[in-house]
C-alpha cells in the first residue's frame, strides 16, 4: 500500500527573512515578476527589489487586481511574458497567492510565495481557487506541484491586524479534526491519491492542534501589539505550514462543508473564512458524536482567541428553521467534503448538529459571564 507526502520545495520563516529572498530566487530564475496587493507591496516591495538587485535578478513589480479570476490571471500572465519573467514572486494574501500560483503553473516557471498574513492554507498548497470577476467561486484548480519556495517574514505578519492571524487559527483548528475523520473513514485523499497517510502527515495535523492550544492566545496578544515572540513564530508556522501540509495530505471533512453552507445564511457581519470554519469545527464535533470534553476544549480555545462560538457570533441572528435547513442542504451537496465521514450524513443530521452546537456555544458564553 503506497503512501505519499507533498509539500513546498522550501519553507523559510522568521523576522526579517524578506531580505534573504534574493539568495533563494537566484537558485530559481534570473528575471522575476513580483506581484501583490498594494498594501502588501508597500510593506515589503522595496526590500524584495533590493534583495533581488543584489543578486543581479531582474524585477518587474505589478499591483494585483484584487480577485483571482481568469481575466486577472490572464492579464498578469501577459505582463510576465512581456517582461520575460522566468520566476514569479507573489506577495500578500490568499487571492493574490492563488493568482500568482496559476500564472507560474501556466507559464511552467518556478514560484516563490511571500504571505504577509497568516490566514489561509494557500501559501504551501498545490491548488488555487478561481473566482469570477465579482468574487464568486468558480473552481478549485489543481496545480502540477506545490510552490518552489514559501518565505514568511514574521515582522510583516505582525504588522497586519491581529484578526487575520486569529482567522488563520480558525482555519488551522479544522486540520486535526478533519484529518482524524478522513483517517477513520479510510477514503482516498483527493490530492495524494492514497488511502494510507504518512506518519509525518498525521503528526503534523496533531502538532497543528497542540500548537494552537499552547500558543494561540499569546500570539494574538503579541500581534495586537505589533511584536514578534516565540508564540507568534509558532502560530504562524501552524497556520501556514503544518496546517497546510496537514489538510493537503490528509483531507477536508465536515468543518469546511459547513462553512460553505453557512455562506448561504443572511449575516449582519460577514466573517472571514477561518472564523466560519471554526464554528464549523464545533458543528462537526457534535455531528460526529465526539466527547463533550473535546467540544469544551475547542470552545475554550475559540473563546480565548476570539473565534465564534455560536451563530450570533457569525452575525446570523435568530435564523429561521427554513434558513438553517437550506444551510444544511448546501452543506450536504454532492461532492462536499462532509461525506468524508465514516457514516452517512443527511441534511437533517447536519441541521440538528448546527442547532446543538449553537446552543452549546450560547450556554458556554453564559457560564463564563456568570
Amino acid at each position: 500500500m503506497s503512501r505519499a507526502l507533498i509539500s513546498p520545495g522550501k519553507y523559510i520563516q522568521g523576522a526579517g527573512v524578506i531580505t534573504e529572498i534574493g539568495a533563494h530566487a537566484g537558485k530559481l530564475g534570473s528575471s522575476a515578476l513580483v506581484l501583490g496587493g498594494r498594501t502588501a507591496l508597500s510593506m515589503c516591495g522595496e526590500q524584495i527589489a533590493a534583495s533581488l538587485a543584489a543578486k543581479q535578478i531582474g524585477c518587474h513589480q505589478e499591483i494585483f487586481g484584487g480577485v483571482s479570476s481568469r481575466k486577472e490571471i490572464g492579464r498578469l500572465k501577459e505582463i510576465a511574458q512581456a517582461s520575460r519573467a522566468n520566476l514569479i514572486i507573489v506577495v500578500g494574501g490568499g487571492m493574490s497567492i492563488d493568482a500568482g500560483k496559476v500564472v507560474a503553473h501556466e507559464m511552467k516557471v518556478p514560484v516563490i510565495v511571500v504571505p504577509t498574513i497568516a490566514t489561509t492554507n494557500a501559501p504551501c498548497s498545490a491548488m488555487s481557487v478561481i473566482y469570477t470577476d465579482s468574487g464568486e467561486l468558480v473552481e478549485y484548480l489543481p496545480l502540477d506541484k506545490n510552490p518552489d519556495c514559501v518565505l514568511v517574514d514574521t515582522n510583516c505578519v505582525a504588522q497586519s491586524p491581529a484578526k487575520f492571524l486569529v482567522a488563520g487559527m480558525g482555519d488551522a483548528l479544522a486540520t486535526f479534526w478533519e484529518a482524524d475523520t478522513c483517517v477513520r473513514s479510510g477514503l482516498a485523499n483527493g490530492v495524494t491519491g492514497t488511502t494510507c497517510p504518512t506518519l509525518a502527515a498525521l503528526a503534523l495535523a496533531r502538532l497543528t492542534y497542540d500548537t494552537l492550544l499552547e500558543s494561540g492566545l499569546q500570539a494574538r496578544l503579541a500581534v495586537e501589539r505589533k511584536v514578534v515572540t516565540p508564540a507568534v513564530e509558532a502560530i504562524v508556522e501552524a497556520n501556514t505550514l503544518t496546517s497546510g501540509l496537514g489538510f493537503e495530505n490528509l483531507g477536508h471533512a465536515g468543518a469546511h462543508s459547513i462553512h460553505n453552507g453557512l455562506l448561504t445564511a443572511k449575516s449582519s457581519d460577514r466573517k472571514m473564512h477561518g472564523e466560519i470554519v471554526a464554528f464549523g469545527v464545533l458543528v462537526q464535533l457534535v455531528l460526529e458524536g465526539r466527547p463533550s470534553s473535546a467540544i469544551r476544549e475547542v470552545q475554550d480555545f475559540c473563546r480565548s482567541v476570539g473565534l465564534p462560538l455560536c451563530l450570533e457570533d457569525l452575525g446570523i441572528i435568530n435564523p429561521s428553521s427554513e434558513e438553517i435547513g437550506r444551510v444544511a442542504q448546501v452543506t450536504c451537496a454532492e461532492g462536499e467534503s462532509i461525506h468524508s465521514t465514516w457514516f452517512p450524513v443527511t441534511a437533517a443530521s447536519v441541521e440538528a448538529a448546527i442547532w446543538t452546537a449553537d446552543a452549546l456555544g450560547v450556554l458556554s458564553k453564559q457560564s463564563v459571564r456568570s
